[in-house]
């Protein structure tokens, strides 16, 4: 009779890049919240040996292998255990409609996770958010799409997280400015100098955070600070200058807000990325867990200090990426994802993601209010454009 009452209380939740370093730790809530939370949708891009055993562990009803030449392979592994298979990008798009969907995460990595996050909220499916390219490359379109469906977007990062959770109970009272907090990552303290000898392995040493390559080096360049300061913007509704950055190397304190009085919240916990995915998932509830909670007597003291904008240039570049608006943030997303791309395999030095990105931004055509096709096209050229400067490296 309780598996009766229970199971209508369930949350039934699409996962929008479950092989991921947010996927897989939102597949941990599930497992942990089993009277909470089910999984009906999981999608991959090209991890098939992980996609299908989360499905065979969690049974959604159905799973999306974005690349097709995977698809048979999946087939042959879910297809006889009563689990819908499909693949190809569209597919992930298009499965995100399905009518038992009750929330949608999408956590996928860059730019991909955009069309995806845009059918689901036309489909009404509230989000989870963890994709913080979608708001940086089209966060007016997001936002006022969401808006005239009546789509909640729920945060996932932890520092957005943090200023949600600062927030609620607070939407009456005007914001002064939320201030998001940075570890400094692994470079913290170096010089350009020291900056200009970095290699892959020594960016991809987070001191405190576990995440995948990608965002890993983007914390290292502090590029990741700016991509969250322009999704901010659009998710709480601010201007470019209520938007400010402290280093805060412990990662205790997630993020601030300061109100209109003076007065300031801040959000605190442990450096575990569950929190925020099971706080999304589970809004407004708050969930019990038996996870390790923060000891004061272990981490006595706190800092914070202003980030070296003149070191870690794309930091600063986001930042004027952001108060530029219209374009501009979608060229500097594609311009950093190319420059990520080339910096893991070795072909561009760690300052060179910097000369990379500032040259398109500095090239690129700007559009002020751009259509969804405009982005679209903006993002076709930086990448391309981006390629083709790097090749002269690739080539020496």
């Amino acid at each position: 009779m309780a598996d009766a009452e229970t199971t209508p209380m369930k949350k039934r939740i699409a996962i929008l890049g479950s092989t991921g370093s947010i996927g897989t730790q939102a597949l941990e809530v599930v497992r942990e919240q089993p009277a909470r939370f089910a999984v009906e949708l999981l999608t991959a891009g090209r991890n098939a040996d992980l996609l299908i055993a989360q499905a065979l562990a969690f049974r959604p009803n159905a799973v999306v292998i974005g690349d097709v030449t995977q698809l048979d392979r999946v087939k042959d592994a879910l297809f006889p255990q009563g689990i819908k298979v499909y693949g190809g990008e569209e597919a992930i798009a298009q499965a995100v409609a399905m009518a038992d969907i009750d929330m949608v995460l999408t956590a996928m990595v860059g730019y991909a996770g955009l069309k995806p996050t845009l059918a689901a909220i036309e489909a009404g499916k509230p989000i989870a958010l963890a994709n913080k390219e979608t708001l940086v490359v089209a966060g007016e379109l997001v936002t006022s799409t969401a808006r005239a469906k009546g789509v909640n977007i729920l945060p996932v990062d932890s520092e957005h997280s943090a200023i949600f959770q600062c927030l609620v109970g607070e939407w009456h009272n005007p914001i002064e400015k939320v201030v998001l907090t940075a570890s400094g990552g692994p470079f913290r303290g170096r010089t350009r100098e020291q900056l200009a000898t970095a290699t892959r392995a020594q960016a991809l040493k987070h001191p405190n955070w576990d995440m995948g390559a990608k965002i890993t080096v983007d914390s290292a360049s502090l590029m990741n600070k700016g991509l969250e300061a322009i999704e901010a913007k659009w998710l709480f509704n601010l201007r470019p200058e209520q938007v400010e950055i402290v280093v805060h190397p412990q990662s205790i304190v997630h993020s601030l807000v300061q109100f209109h009085d003076g007065s300031m919240k801040a959000q605190l916990g442990l450096p575990d990325m569950k929190l925020p995915i099971q706080y999304a998932l589970a809004y407004p509830d708050r969930l019990g867990t038996t996870w390790p909670r923060f000891d004061f007597a272990k981490v006595p003291s706190l800092t914070f200090e202003p980030p070296d904008l003149g070191t870690f240039r794309n930091l600063a570049l986001a930042l004027d990426a952001l108060a530029r608006g219209g374009n501009a943030p979608c060229v500097l997303n594609a311009a950093n994802e190319v420059a990520v791309e080339l910096f893991l395999q070795d072909r561009i030095g760690f300052l060179e993601m910097s000369d990379l990105i500032e040259e398109r931004l500095a090239k690129a055509t700007f559009v002020p209010r751009p259509t969804l096709e405009d982005l679209v096209a903006s993002d076709d050229e930086t990448r391309r454009s981006a390629r083709a400067w790097a090749s002269p490296a690739w080539n020496s």
